[in-house]
């Protein structure tokens, strides 16, 4: 089914009845209320107990920042690169750095244009750091998403990561459910893909949701067909509780099969969501690391006609936000700086309609409050730079000035360049080594000459070719999803393929491959699909190792699974899980701490 945006823009509709109750409940903070006024210049502040800004031990930070065209970008055009584009070094030939300063005092009296430490450290606004709130508001609603098809467009707030902002979300949106407590029927459901970040499913497991996964392919989540949004929707089982009313979702480069969302399948899997009246979580720390080389044969995105430019041909190229098909405010949206400046900034901001965004805030002053002022402070004044002649502080451009937006785009398709020369790299390697190829010679054959002499023939050489595992090639995101086929394996009449799966795992570990990746079963949302195939499936990160290591890496991946399907006795197999009782019992997969350094 199809639904027509509507024509002239509407106010987003009333998601009021998917509040929790304690969402419902929360009243703007008795203290937070007054930090408005503060900002007021010249005010005489007698009511808050904050400490006095000139007993901070910190009078500057100071730091070398990249200049934003650190890195060169790849050529936006979704056909085949020339080789030597992809693969020519990535650095520019401008200076690598420049100096950025934080002063104690800014000098400006303007609150979203005064970047110190004063401001900053002090106690402040749930919403974010005044300028910086007020830069990633503007960029959200001018260059990100400018196409939102409802009445005044989307409001935003600042987070601690996505990670919080997902948290936040949950808490505005569900009501935990407890077994033996609550009644089955008052079970609230989401909806994820079937291979999803278990990060976020261990957010909303102890809140006792009913997890319902939904079945995937090479684009993402499937709107239609056998195990598709629709077919869940129309058989959902009201025996486990209420139909769903939230859906979480990786769009672009999905964690953990690399998946990229095409505009036509958001627009099908948002029409099935207004029909069912669910919410989407969009978390989307990848959106910026869009791959054309890896778009050869697939049309995923072109600016519709009539759609307003970001300014920016390289945001203009990138597949948009599910905000820019939600004419009804249905979408509440994860962004995050982990990706684009480091994950230790804890760092990030939810974009939804503005009501929604109301609630959040409420659960931020009393919560996180704010992020860390040290954090936006730098990446205030890396973006923003001084803010006037009085001003003493440093921006992150070569003359002192803030990248402003052109110079953060600019580092974003940087960044983006970078990426995709390595996801190139990997996936040229995986794809030479994904056949096993094995040779052998054919009997002789023997012939009687005319003479009754024996006369042999030249022997001839047997090629047979065995595909061992494959691969679609990322259009975004950091992660290759390998699939094993281990019916193929010599073994696997002897063996069963899911232990042949977790022996490979640790085969891969061994000398000389000494290759560490992420098990498929990590992703799997439910026991069900764990025990169903996730284990035939290897997440491999193309993101994190250091350049000179990702060709020999990959290559000792492939040359570790080469080797273990030459393996033909059952005893190896068996000695490579010799341990595997003692790591089972210690569920070392689902480990928290081996999830974070996977994740």
């Amino acid at each position: 089914m199809s639904h027509q945006q509507p024509s002239p823009l509407h106010d987003p509709i009333d998601l009021s009845h998917h509040l929790s109750r304690s969402a419902k409940r929360r009243e703007a903070s008795s203290i937070k209320q007054f930090y408005k006024y503060f900002l007021i210049p010249g005010i005489g502040q007698l009511a808050g107990g904050l400490p006095n800004g000139n007993y901070f031990p910190y009078d500057t930070l100071e730091a070398k920042v990249s200049l934003p065209n650190r890195w060169k970008p790849t050529p936006l055009k979704p056909v085949d690169p020339p080789e030597s584009d992809l693969a020519e070094a990535s650095l520019s030939d401008e200076p690598p750095s420049s100096r950025m300063l934080v002063p104690h005092d800014s000098g400006n009296a303007d609150p979203l244009r005064k970047i110190d430490l004063a401001t900053a450290l002090q106690y402040g606004t749930a919403q974010g750091y005044p300028p910086l709130y007020s830069f990633i508001r503007q960029f959200t609603k001018e260059n990100l998403h400018p196409n939102v098809p409802y009445k005044g467009g989307p409001e935003v707030i600042l987070t601690c990561g996505n990670t919080d902002g997902f948290a936040k979300t949950i808490a505005a949106l569900n009501d935990e459910w407890s077994e033996g407590y609550d009644i089955k029927e008052d079970r609230e459901a989401i909806l994820c893909e079937e291979y999803a970040y278990m990060n976020a499913i261990q957010t909303v497991k102890p809140r006792g949701m009913n997890i319902a996964p939904v079945a995937v392919d090479d684009e993402g989540m499937k709107a239609y067909g056998p195990g598709g949004l629709q077919d869940i929707l129309e058989n959902w089982d009201s025996s486990t509780g209420k139909m769903p009313h939230l859906m979480y979702t990786v769009t672009i480069g999905q964690n953990p099969t690399g998946g990229t969302l095409s505009v036509q399948r958001r627009k099908e899997i948002y029409a099935l969501c207004v029909e069912y009246d669910i919410i989407i979580v969009e978390d989307d720390p990848y959106w910026y690391l869009q791959f054309p080389s890896g778009n050869e044969n697939r049309s995923l995105h072109t600016l519709e006609a009539g759609a307003r430019s970001s300014g920016f041909p390289f945001l203009d190229s990138l597949i948009p936000s599910y905000l820019s098909v939600d004419y009804q405010g249905r979408v509440v949206r994860l962004d995050t700086f982990s990706k684009t400046v480091a994950p230790g900034c804890r760092l990030g901001w939810i974009t939804a309609q503005p009501a929604l965004i109301e609630r959040i805030l409420r659960i931020t002053e009393t919560s996180t409050q704010q992020p860390s002022g040290f954090v936006q402070s730098m990446i205030a004044e890396l973006l923003m730079g001084p803010q006037g002649s009085n001003d003493p502080g440093r921006g992150g451009a070569k003359d002192g000035n803030g990248w402003k937006v052109d110079g953060w785009v600019r580092w974003l398709e940087g960044l983006r360049g970078n990426y995709e020369r390595r996801m190139n790299i990997m996936a040229d390697i995986l794809n030479e080594g994904k056949y096993l190829i094995k040779t052998g010679r054919r009997n002789s054959l023997t012939a009687m000459t005319p003479s009754g002499n024996s006369q042999q023939e030249d022997d001839w050489a047997v090629v047979e070719s065995i595909k061992i595992y494959d691969f679609v090639k990322p259009v975004g995101g950091m992660f290759i999803w390998v699939r094993f086929d281990f019916s193929s394996h010599p073994l696997q009449k002897k063996v069963q393929p899911a232990r042949l799966a977790r022996a490979l795992w640790v085969f891969l570990t061994t000398k000389p491959y000494i290759v560490l990746v992420a098990p498929g079963t990590m992703f799997a949302p439910t026991d069900e699909i764990r025990n169903r195939d996730a284990w035939e499936c290897f997440r491999l990160s193309f993101a994190a190792i250091d350049m000179e290591d990702l060709r020999p890496v990959s290559k000792r991946f492939v040359g570790a699974a080469q080797a273990f399907w030459r393996i033909k006795s059952k005893e190896k197999i068996e000695e490579l899980l010799a341990d595997e009782d003692v790591i089972q019992s210690k569920s070392l997969p689902e480990d928290t701490a081996i999830l974070h350094g996977f994740c």
